[in-house]
């Protein structure tokens, strides 16, 4: 028994020692912690500053325009749109308009009186826009005044000059030019009467014009005829009969795809005419008939033209400018002084601004439409509404005492829609130049008419 005891003793001892061995160690018990000091109480944690919210943005005043950015109008087209979106970036450096932003939407009619009319349609009843700017050319603004009519939207017209468009008896058309296509004859006529001496005045006149609402217009109202607005018969005198002008020559040409400009030119030079009055629908038919006269040197005492004030026809003419005479709603001498965010906005201003922006001088197709923003800015801000009916009846509450003052002068209308006491000025190219010859007197700046014509340089 004994024995059996002390063999199992051995193996507990054996055991131990070979645990041990393995490298199994005894761990003490970790020794009390001493109790830690009472923590501080925190300070409250700072909330973070909320998030800064921009107040929410005023629903901008959208202003719809359909313009010819392409075709035949392409040109002042173009030169109408940077106007009118000069015009709109100056508002809304200013603060806007009646707290709101303003937005142009402008849309490219493709000069087609189709597409302006799909365009004005949508613009009234799908886009909403607030207020309209007009369009380019009597062509598109003869239809497309019949719609804003009917919608009662105000439909301030830049260019679009047809006595046809204003005797319809509508309500809701502003003219911001000066006359009436019909009677804007008057300002050449006017300027030979009174600065070339009776010995040296023309006798004869050949008048050849587009086949083209405004050229036909102002043709009309030279030779003398009927305007029949589909609700009466208007009889227009013959301006250059009661001139003593014989017009020895008329032609028309057709409105698109005209080429035989050599032709014409022959033909007139064939008549004797003294007196050249040539009545373009654009700049780009202004070049050709003038380049034509040049090429068949037919050099009358004097040329009239309807178009060429823009530097795309100097450009394309060059020296052959020399002496042509063009009516103009606008030129940079004149100091005319309108208002913009209520505060006196000069024609030097808008001209300082604009070559700042486009890097390029104005012209009067740039300076039209910006004069016409300027006037239903004025509209907007005295109305305090952008309502198209109490915008309407503003403007045709102005009076001499108090019109709408823009950089082509002062405006205020007769029941027609067309300006009361405004007249064009009359420019001619001189030396490169685009000089103010008349009226004299009444602003600072005319220079002396050249009369007669320079030749036309050889070619």
């Amino acid at each position: 028994m004994k024995s059996k005891f002390w063999k199992l003793m051995l193996s507990l001892v054996l055991v131990s020692l070979l645990i041990t061995a393995c490298g199994g160690q005894a761990t003490e018990a970790p020794a009390p912690a001493e109790p830690a000091a009472p923590a501080e109480p925190a300070e409250p944690a700072e909330e973070p500053a909320p998030e800064p919210t921009e107040a929410p943005m005023a629903e901008p005043i959208k202003i719809g325009a359909s313009m010819p950015l392409t075709g035949g109008f392409a040109i002042p087209g173009q030169k109408h749109t940077d106007g009118y979106q000069l015009c709109v970036d100056l508002i809304n450096e200013r603060g806007g308009l009646l707290d709101r932003p303003v937005e142009l939407i402008v849309s490219d009619n493709q000069s087609d009186v189709d597409t302006i009319l799909a365009q004005t349609e949508r613009m009234i009843n799908v886009d909403k826009v607030d207020l309209m700017f007009g369009t380019f050319s009597s062509r598109l603004t003869f239809p497309q005044t019949s719609i804003t009519e009917q919608a009662q939207i105000v439909n301030p017209i830049p260019s679009g000059a047809s006595l046809r468009i204003y005797a319809r008896g509508y309500k809701y058309i502003f003219y911001f030019q000066q006359l009436a296509a019909e009677y804007v004859g008057r300002s050449p006529i006017n300027l030979v009467n009174d600065l070339v001496a009776a010995d040296d005045k023309p006798a004869s006149v050949a008048v050849v014009y587009a086949d083209d609402f405004f050229a036909g217009s102002i043709a009309l109202g030279l030779l003398g005829g009927e305007v029949d607005t589909g609700e009466e018969v208007i009889q227009l005198p013959s301006l250059l009969e009661d001139a003593g002008m014989e017009v020895v020559y008329e032609e028309m040409w057709p409105e698109e795809g005209f080429s035989d400009w050599i032709t014409l030119a022959n033909s007139m030079k064939a008549s004797g005419a003294e007196f050249v009055v040539g009545l373009t629908a654009s700049a780009d038919e202004a070049v050709l008939l003038t380049r034509a006269m040049q090429t068949a040197a037919y050099n009358p005492k004097g040329v009239y033209l309807s178009q060429g004030t823009q530097n795309e026809y100097y450009e394309g003419v060059g020296e052959a400018a020399n002496g042509v005479m063009i009516h103009a709603a606008w030129h940079p001498a004149v100091q005319w002084e309108g208002l913009l965010a209520g505060e006196v906005y000069t024609n030097q201003d808008f001209q300082a601004d604009f070559e700042a922006a486009f890097g390029r001088p104005a012209d009067e197709d740039e300076a039209i439409p910006f004069a016409l923003c300027q006037g239903m800015e004025q509209a907007v801000r005295a109305t305090g509404t952008t309502d198209n009916t109490a915008i309407r009846d503003w403007f045709a509450a102005r009076t001499a005492g108090d019109p709408v003052k823009t950089i082509i002068g002062d405006r205020y209308w007769d029941d027609m829609g067309l300006p009361i006491d405004a007249n064009f000025v009359m420019t001619q190219w001189q030396d490169g130049k685009l000089e103010f010859v008349y009226p004299v007197g009444e602003f600072p700046g005319t220079v002396d008419l050249i009369w007669p014509k320079p030749e036309w340089p050889a070619e």
